[in-house]
């Protein structure tokens, strides 16, 4: 009986998402003496190798890294000729560049990262009316980012004192105008009031003209039983 042989005693896979196939086949280029035919055959175990994790792409950046795992898995033994150049191997020790984060904490964790950034280019701008156009907008996203969080719901004044506190008393708006008009309400909310004000002012003008046309006809009728 032939004895089986195990993972454990088989030498260790170099890309597991290739399989061991592959390496057998890497280790199969190294022993063909004739560097055209082998050039071939390598071209051929790409194409394969592509085949084995579609989700590489075909875009040149991913036929880089494929022709690169052929090497890597070959101990970076193998004598071909490719399109790309046979990387070093030091490439396998090399270490991802350390992500930056950011060292101060939140203030307000409800409102996130991204009002602290929109409020520091707010403060960054010149002309008062784009500045006071990006306190409502903030103050909009903050309260609806409040309510996200909270079933109960913020005063605009709070909203207003938290944009202030956020940009140093940089930021500020007429808080009167800002209830009156809902300017940190949604913009549907918003929407909705200004569109009950036209309608109330037109259905008053319209009355007046109801009643001048009234007094007009009385003045006829008048004149007339004269």
């Amino acid at each position: 009986m032939e004895t089986l042989e195990y993972n454990t005693q088989r030498v260790q896979l170099k890309l597991r998402e290739y399989g061991r196939n592959v390496q057998n086949l890497v280790a199969h280029l190294k022993t063909i003496d004739d560097k055209e035919e082998r050039n071939k055959k390598a071209a051929t175990l790409v194409e394969l190798m592509k085949l084995i994790n579609p989700d590489l792409g075909k875009d040149n950046e991913s036929d880089q890294k494929v022709w690169d795992d052929l090497h890597i898995i070959s101990n970076f033994e193998l004598d071909i000729e490719g399109p790309f150049p046979k990387p070093d191997a030091s490439v396998l020790d090399r270490k991802p560049e350390r992500l930056q984060y950011y060292s101060n904490e939140i203030k307000y964790r409800h409102y996130g990262r991204g009002v602290e950034i929109l409020i520091d280019q707010a403060v960054a701008m010149d002309d008062p009316k784009e500045k006071e156009g990006a306190v409502v907008a903030i103050g909009r996203l903050m309260k609806s980012f409040f309510q996200t969080w909270n079933k109960e719901s913020i005063e605009d004044e709070q909203i207003l004192k938290n944009i202030k506190r956020l940009s140093n008393d940089q930021l500020d708006i007429n808080i009167e105008t800002v209830k009156e008009l809902g300017l940190f309400d949604s913009d549907r909310k918003h929407s909705n009031r200004r569109s009950n004000n036209n309608n109330k002012g037109r259905r008053n003008n319209q009355g007046g003209k109801g009643r001048r046309n009234n007094n007009q006809g009385g003045r006829g009728n008048n004149r007339r039983r004269n």
